[in-house]
């Protein structure tokens, strides 16, 4: 995805996404089925040993704080039927 192409991708409810910019700043919409309630909110961690993501970094992320706190696969929850 670019700021050329404007392209788009869909997350299914439940399903673990992340993304990471690789510019210097970055505009994410994410459009959600419902209303947001932060309470209900998961973070899986963006650094998991488990589902290894080959990140291209330059340095340490800046990561919000929901996601400095994020749980390995392991002890996040399972969702069924989705």
């Amino acid at each position: 995805m670019s700021g050329e192409n404007q392209g788009q991708f869909r997350v299914l409810a439940g399903f673990a996404h992340c993304f990471g910019a690789l510019s210097e700043s970055a505009y994410f919409l994410c459009r959600t089925n419902d209303y947001y309630a932060p309470e209900h909110g998961r973070s899986l961690a963006w650094n998991n040993p488990t589902v290894v993501v080959d990140w291209p970094l330059a340095g340490d992320p800046l990561l919000p704080a929901k996601d400095l706190a994020g749980m390995p696969l392991g002890a996040c929850e399972v969702f069924e039927g989705l």
